[in-house]
């Protein structure tokens, strides 16, 4: 079941005396009921139906629904700022969550972090690569995918649709997972003609409606005929692109309504089974893990169908890898490469695994791309 209050939570905590609302531990909704009964709570930082990252994160949620005994309570719409502090208080206060996550990036220091200290008996898990061990409390941790494996089958299907052998991305932040996917997606795309380069332009925010369609109209102005993302809604940059005649990989969730007949595929996060993993594990007075990781294999990412303009030898190639992929056998950063400043970033003798620590500090984009982590 599902709880939305009428009144918006953050507001109710400010009409509200404080005294009123800071309960004995043992006092908190929910402490008295059946052990396996859990109310899990998730935040969001746009709407639910944003096409992209919100909708992942809140169609995960929705798997919750089918567990017996987990009620689950959910607020959109929460800027990164002290707003997402009052969400998780009153959902500990007034809902009886027990197991908060908030799911943007920006969330989690200082706001879940001060949430964890305030509230010990509480398990937050933040979507990210943020915890660290020794530093952050251990009742707080992070989960999120290889979402870059999917990026390097979006290259394989751009490679084979591809006529200028120029493809493009907007990205917001060079942050490492955004790197890691800029690099992917050329990587894979290379797999099928090592003469493709890509060109990234950088907006600065996860969510600027304006500068992803203008980024995309650059791009496509010099010459890129695929183009994907790594922002939080890749809605403006997909009907950007096919408006212009582009073909178009998608990213978070499956984006081919809005262009079903320009959409290759798309790297789509499949968080219903890792939060129902985390929800079982609650339910049953488990340790929930603190740094948890997973890629195609481990049910943690999933692909778009494939569009129409795929070709057939493009199929036949993608099938090809995406088993490999699950077998857990390919390297999508295997040497040699270089970075796009000529310097050597993996050997020739070496191959980094999904989980290696080194694609989780990535400052580099390879060899091919146009553009700047500056």
């Amino acid at each position: 079941m599902t709880k939305l209050l009428s009144m918006n939570r953050r507001h109710f905590l400010q009409a509200s005396a404080a005294g009123a609302l800071t309960l004995a531990p043992g006092l908190l909704p929910g402490r008295a009921i059946a052990q396996n009964a859990l109310t899990v709570g998730f935040i969001y930082v746009g709407p639910k139906d944003d096409y992209g990252y919100n909708q992942a994160h809140a169609e995960g949620a929705a798997a919750l629904k089918a567990l017996p005994g987990v009620t689950i309570v959910e607020e959109e719409n929460v800027p990164e700022t002290v707003d997402v502090q009052k969400t998780m208080e009153s959902m500990i206060n007034l809902d009886g969550a027990t197991l908060i996550f908030p799911t943007s990036f920006g969330y989690f220091d200082p706001h879940m972090l001060a949430m964890a200290a305030k509230y010990p008996d509480i398990q937050f898990r933040h979507c990210g690569g943020l915890w660290q061990e020794g530093q952050n409390a251990t009742n707080t941790g992070s989960y999120f995918g290889y979402i870059f494996q999917g990026q390097y089958l979006n290259g394989v299907a751009a490679g084979y649709t591809s006529k200028s052998k120029k493809i493009g991305f907007v990205a917001a932040k060079p942050i490492p997972q955004v790197l890691q996917n800029i690099n992917a997606f050329l990587l894979g795309a290379r797999s099928v003609d090592p003469s493709i380069t890509c060109q990234v332009i950088f907006t600065g925010e996860w969510s600027l409606a304006v500068k992803e369609a203008e980024a995309t109209n650059a791009l496509i102005d010099q010459g890129a005929d695929v183009i994907t993302c790594h922002v939080d809604s890749p809605k403006v940059v997909v009907e950007t692109a096919a408006g212009r005649g582009a073909f178009v990989c998608g990213y978070h969730a499956n984006q081919s309504p809005l262009a079903p007949e320009k959409y290759l595929t798309g790297a789509e996060w499949a968080w219903g089974n890792v939060y129902t993993g985390f929800a079982k594990k609650a339910q049953a007075g488990e340790k929930l893990g603190n740094f948890v990781r997973g890629g195609l294999k481990d049910g943690f990412v999933k692909m778009s169908p494939l569009g129409p303009a795929v070709p057939a030898e493009g199929r036949t190639k993608f099938d090809a890898t995406f088993a490999e992929m699950m077998t857990g056998k390919f390297s999508v950063f295997k040497g040699p490469i270089k970075d796009n400043k000529g310097n050597v970033v993996v050997a020739a003798d070496k191959s980094y695994a999904e989980d290696a620590i080194e694609l989780e500090s990535m400052g580099y984009l390879v060899e091919g791309i146009v553009g700047s982590t500056a």
